[in-house]
């Protein structure tokens, strides 16, 4: 099952690019609650090239590696990614005043379709509010 999510950023879409392409502000956002967080994350944005991010508990109870491979990547609008046999569609919509941020994902068995889009839409909702802190 597709699930897709969005949220608006306030800023150019170069600021919002970087933001979601850089490791050290992948680790300011990525995390879907305050408990959590992300203590690593490594970039190779080509086609063929891979992403990781180490998240885990605050409290050090858990922690999960989330990584995949660019499949397809166009600069500022796009990026598509292999996660296995799961696929991410990330698109970067300009509109006045911003960019939507569009993330449409394939679901995966262990949580209900509803925990995957609250965990995922929580952290496309940090992730605007990082890119507009940094703005100002």
């Amino acid at each position: 099952m597709k699930i897709t999510v969005e949220a608006k950023v306030a800023a150019p879409v170069d600021d919002v690019w970087r933001a979601w392409t850089t490791p050290e502000d992948i680790k300011q956002w990525n995390a879907a609650s305050d408990d959590w967080h992300t203590t690593q994350a490594t970039v190779d944005l080509r086609v063929g090239g891979a992403f990781s991010s180490r998240m885990e508990a605050k409290n050090g109870s858990m922690g999960f590696d989330f990584a995949g491979t660019y499949t397809r990547i166009e600069e500022h609008a796009r990026i598509e990614v292999a996660l296995g046999d799961r696929v991410l569609l990330v698109e970067f919509i300009p509109v006045k005043d911003g960019v939507i941020v569009r993330e449409t994902f394939d679901s995966e068995p262990t949580h209900t379709v509803e925990q995957q889009r609250q965990g995922w839409q929580a952290i496309l909702d940090k992730f605007a509010r990082h890119v507009e802190a940094k703005r100002k």
